[in-house]
């Protein structure tokens, strides 16, 4: 397994090589990009291999160790992750290069490709990092790329872009003054040292209440939600689907790799509990503003607030006991969430495109070189709303499981509350493809096959997650912390 050391450095190094390339020479930007895109994709899922075999590993850089040199980590979780990664960053560059050109004119679209570059490696390295800094360096690449990506669809999008620039710099601010905390106190960065020195306290819970803070709001979890609906459902659809997939799971990570490593000794029932109830929140507020949205990539955008709530029961239902069940559970979530979602947008790019226009209203009538993309659009749902045997359909099926196991009966109701409204809101979309008349673009451009194939493919991985139980609980098996 010798890519096992090389794997970390060609995920972080080839993206930001490639996205100087393309800012140089923008004619190979589309090549370069995808060829960029199929290797990151063929490593991260060697690298899955090896953690399957192997176990969880870390890499010191340069042969210097903590605290004074820095470090790789990669266990089931982040590799999990960096594959999905993967796999929406290359549907999404396919589905951008296919497109076909703007209407409307919009700002250069020479940085696309740069910045689109430049998050993916952000991405990669914010999921590799063992430290708390080197975290915070990667959410700073990841955000300054993610605003410049939505500011580049022009119109009411810039504006969206300035709100979530403002937003994402006060996340990473308050994150930042967390860390400072704890490394005043404990001269300690790295996460597993960190895990062996913190204790219960004054500054180490303040730290944490920070950290916490900062990382809410990056994930938009209510109430710290206002940012995400207009930055994604304004967005590129390549755009949307990244960012709602990938960047907000990335802020999620954290919260989960910070509770259950480094401060799991201040998880308290109380601590948990509030977690759980702002989760609880945001399945309900965010499914019923989805219910009331009129157009399309709005309807999907609340969504994501929605869905992302789910994750945040595995903290009361960890701290019940029912930690493997409620592990696995919301491991499962995130995976089925990343790959609906992001088939979700790259599907409502392709029926944009053919309409002219994404209102529910208007979306009826002939929907000729968008078949695929509604088949797409239907087999995310159905995962989102949890169908068997779709990865959503386990991850709530495990979630479940605790609850009962636990008596955690409310957290069961709100799995099955936002399951009866994510069924509503997505069934008026279905529902929309059904109507006699609607509209079509004056000009409908001719689509390429390839932007509904894209959504396709990643709707049947949202899909076929739901098999792979086994696999997943092994992976599970390799995360320090984890339940096993």
């Amino acid at each position: 397994m010798s890519l096992g050391p090389v794997g970390p450095a060609i995920l972080f190094a080839l993206p930001l090589a490639a996205a100087i390339v393309v800012f140089v020479r923008p004619r190979w930007s589309v090549p370069v990009a995808l060829a960029a895109g199929a290797v990151q994709f063929a490593v991260a899922l060697a690298l899955l291999g090896v953690v399957l075999e192997q176990g969880a590993w870390r890499q010191s850089i340069g042969g210097w160790s903590a605290p004074l040199g820095i470090g790789w980590r990669l266990d089931g979780l982040a590799a999990a992750l960096l594959l999905m990664t993967a796999a929406v960053g290359l549907a999404g560059a396919v589905f951008h290069a296919s497109r076909p050109p703007p209407p409307a004119v919009v700002p250069d679209p020479r940085f696309f490709w740069p910045l689109w570059l430049f998050l993916w490696g952000g991405l990669n390295a914010l999921f590799l990092a063992a430290d708390l800094f080197n975290v915070y360096v990667a959410l700073e690449f990841v955000s300054i790329a993610s605003v410049g990506l939505i500011g580049l669809a022009g119109g009411a999008a810039q504006a969206a872009a300035l709100r979530y620039l403002l937003a994402t710099l006060l996340g990473s601010t308050i994150y930042l003054l967390g860390v400072a905390l704890l490394y005043g106190r404990y001269a300690a960065l790295d996460f597993a040292l960190l895990a062996e020195r913190v204790e219960p306290g004054l500054v180490p819970a303040i730290a944490a209440a920070l950290m916490t803070l900062g990382l809410l709001l990056k994930a938009a979890i209510f109430p710290l939600h206002f940012w995400l609906p207009a930055a994604h459902g304004r967005a590129l659809p390549a755009v949307s689907a990244v960012l709602s997939a990938v960047v907000i799971a990335a802020a999620y990570y954290l919260l989960v790799r910070l509770w259950f490593g480094p401060l799991a000794p201040l998880l308290g029932t109380g601590v948990a509990t509030l977690l759980g109830l702002l989760g609880a929140a945001a399945v309900m507020w965010g499914g019923l503003l989805a219910l009331l949205q009129r157009h399309l990539k709005m309807l999907i955008a609340y969504s994501t607030m929605s869905q992302f709530g789910y994750g945040l029961l595995v903290f009361p239902l960890a701290a019940a006991g029912a930690v493997e069940q409620a592990w696995t559970g919301a491991l499962v979530l995130v995976l089925a969430h990343g790959l609906a979602k992001a088939a979700l947008f790259l599907a409502a790019g392709a029926i944009v495109l053919r309409h002219g226009g994404g209102r529910l209203d208007a979306l009826g009538g002939d929907q000729a070189g968008v078949l695929i993309a509604w088949v797409a659009f239907a087999i995310a749902s159905a995962s989102l709303v949890g169908l068997p045997p779709s990865g959503g359909f386990l991850g709530k099926w495990w979630l479940a499981q605790a609850a009962l196991a636990t008596g955690g009966y409310l957290w069961l109701a709100v799995l099955m509350a936002g399951t009866a409204l994510t069924s509503a809101y997505l069934w008026r979309a279905l529902q929309a493809a059904l109507r006699a008349g609607g509209e079509t673009a004056a000009e409908a451009p001719a689509l390429s096959p390839a932007l509904g194939l894209c959504a396709l493919l990643l709707a049947l991985g949202a899909a076929a997650l739901g098999l792979a139980a086994p696999m997943l609980a092994r992976l599970l098996d390799a995360v320090p912390g984890g339940p096993g």
